[in-house]
């Protein structure tokens, strides 16, 4: 006679947690250009013409824009990329994050 086993199924979550989301947004000042402001859009955060041209719109007529929604570390990289572009060219451009 063979003698009976438990299987014991080890405890897992079903629900994964995933990291959360972190929302990067694009700030207006008196200064940058819309021709920098969409450039930027365009080269860093690869957005086509048409969608740069109407964040630059709106970052120009509410004050800010929401131009990407990463994770922590990326938004963080892109509010130094936006700083690190804008200041060299004399641009007092800001970028912020705030979580999703």
């Amino acid at each position: 006679m063979v003698p009976e086993t438990t299987v014991v199924e080890p405890d897992v979550d079903q629900h994964e947690q995933l990291a959360p989301q972190w929302k990067v947004l694009l700030l207006d000042d008196d200064v940058t250009t819309f021709e920098f402001v969409t450039w930027l859009l365009l080269t860093l955060f690869r957005k086509s013409r048409p969608e740069a041209e109407a964040l630059t719109r709106e970052v120009h007529e509410t004050g800010c824009a929401l131009v990407a929604i990463t994770n922590f570390e990326r938004a963080e990289l892109y509010v130094e990329q936006v700083r690190s572009l804008a200041r060299p060219r004399g641009f007092p451009l800001c970028a912020e994050i705030e979580e999703a």
